[in-house]
């Protein structure tokens, strides 16, 4: 039965509005770095990452439980747990005002992040034929017009109000995202859930991911002891995998990955990922370092505030939509490896271009628009590729499977950056804090293009690997005696 027009556009109307809000978290964050440094008095890039290194951490765990939580429960349920989140992250920071409670809010924040991923699940199962390529749409335009929202308004915010008020004012957004969605959303439990959650392996799941997260967002900051937590990850994933084939209550279905081009998409997801976050956290730190503050030489940065920053965003945003636009027809279509790999040259053409020129503000407007343009394509094929491979009773476990990739390849973009931008540092004259050598971003930005690459040769891999498995045997087979 098709929902009535009213009920479609309030369930697109509250997905946008979950979407919007968790992705304008992310991005406000890189170019309000500098000013938590300085409004926390943080001397280190160290210190700062680990905002980051908490929003990550609790989005394995979101993007884990959130999802699967929406397959067994319901869609009302899990979202309304998601907004409950957000808002008691954003809440902390807003009373505490220290940098220990917005760590600590970060981590709950993250943790409810998994929101923007929850829309994909009820507008397919509520919206019928072509709630897919909805809940895909919705997801990339959302997003575009989060990353406006949260690089200008919240930076408009700041600017003229303080930190502490933006927390005020994402709290009271949060909070009537929470009325919305208990509004709005259906509350249909599954008559016959597909399994329940096994508290065991959810545990062991968020542990030894958390594990691997922690390792890549701290292990330059840590040397060799970061071994600890990635060889326990790592150990724990395999025993995990073992466990979850013979469970009766898995996390999610292992054999989700050996679908057709889902481990190739999910993996290009990462890379995405990695590439979004690296290309963030170099534009922010270059373009808010003011020359005047280095030594005569070694001078470099455009001077510019946390909200001029995000004005050098907004071409990233407005090509993010047109890409969601571009990849709809032919993901549709089946070709959605295709426009994975265009993605991904497209990320390499910008951040190419971000490496040889990137002193100039229009160098940055330009490095955006290719930059969104070819992340769009990115996202909107990788995840689309993920829910087709599954019965709509598990949206949310591809959901989730997705959205872990997600989360580890933002971890890894920002822990390479940060490794790139510590190795050579430059003192800041009349304070106590230290910013990376200019050549530093130079070689971030051919970092990051060769990250891009990394998806062509991930979809070539896949491709050579089906081609091979499904090859007819020309040879007849001769039986021994």
């Amino acid at each position: 039965m098709a929902p009535r027009p009213a009920r479609r556009v309030a369930l697109i109307g509250v997905a946008g509005l979950l979407i919007l809000l968790t992705n304008a978290v992310i991005f406000v964050l890189p170019p309000l770095l500098p000013v938590i440094e300085e409004h926390y008095h943080l001397a280190t890039l160290a210190q700062t990452t680990w905002l980051y290194t908490a929003l990550t951490l609790g989005g394995g765990a979101g993007f884990i439980l959130l999802p699967r939580l929406a397959d067994l429960y319901g869609d009302r349920t899990a979202s309304v747990v998601a907004c409950a989140l957000l808002t008691a992250g954003a809440l902390v920071p807003a009373v505490g005002d220290s940098y220990p409670t917005l760590l600590a809010g970060c981590a709950v924040m993250g943790l409810g992040g998994a929101a923007q991923l929850l829309p994909l699940g009820f507008l397919r199962r509520n919206l019928g034929e072509g709630g897919i390529t909805a809940g895909v749409a919705v997801l990339v335009i959302a997003t575009g017009v989060g990353i406006v929202l949260g690089m200008i308004g919240g930076s408009l915010v700041v600017q003229h109000l303080s930190l502490r008020a933006f927390f005020v004012v994402l709290t009271a957004a949060f909070a009537v995202a929470t009325v919305a969605a208990l509004a709005t959303i259906p509350h249909d439990p599954p008559a016959d859930p597909p399994g329940r959650i096994g508290v065991v392996g959810t545990i062991w799941m968020i542990g030894w991911v958390a594990a691997i997260l922690l390792t890549l967002t701290q292990g330059l900051v840590w040397g060799a002891a970061a071994l600890v937590p990635l060889i326990v990850g790592v150990v724990g994933a395999v025993l995990w995998v073992r466990a979850e084939r013979g469970s009766s209550s898995a996390v999610f279905d292992v054999s989700l990955l050996t679908a057709p081009s889902v481990t190739a998409a999910c993996v290009s997801i990462a890379l995405f990922a990695a590439v979004n976050s690296a290309y963030l956290l170099l534009v922010s730190d270059y373009a808010q370092v003011v020359p005047s503050r280095l030594p005569s030489g070694q001078a470099y940065g455009l001077g510019l505030s946390s909200l001029q920053t995000g004005w050098l965003m907004v071409p990233f945003a407005l090509t993010f939509l047109v890409g969601g636009a571009l990849a709809d027809r032919p993901v549709a279509n089946g070709r959605g490896t295709r426009v994975l790999a265009a993605g991904a040259l497209v990320c390499a053409v910008g951040l190419a271009w971000l490496a040889v020129a990137h002193d100039r503000p229009w160098h940055y407007l330009v490095g955006a628009a290719v930059m969104g343009l070819g992340c769009s394509l990115g996202y909107a094929a990788g995840f689309a590729i993920a829910q087709r491979a599954v019965p709509e009773s598990r949206s949310g476990m591809a959901s989730g499977v997705a959205g872990t990739f997600m989360a580890v390849g933002f971890a890894v973009g920002t822990a390479l950056v940060s490794a790139d931008l510590s190795l050579s540092v430059v003192p800041l004259e009349g304070t106590g804090s230290e910013v990376a050598a200019a050549g530093l971003y130079t070689s971030g930005y051919w970092l990051s293009a060769g990250i891009a690459l990394l998806v062509v040769m991930t979809l070539l891999v896949s491709r050579a690997r089906t081609t091979r498995r499904n090859r007819p045997t020309d040879r007849p087979r001769v039986a021994r005696a």
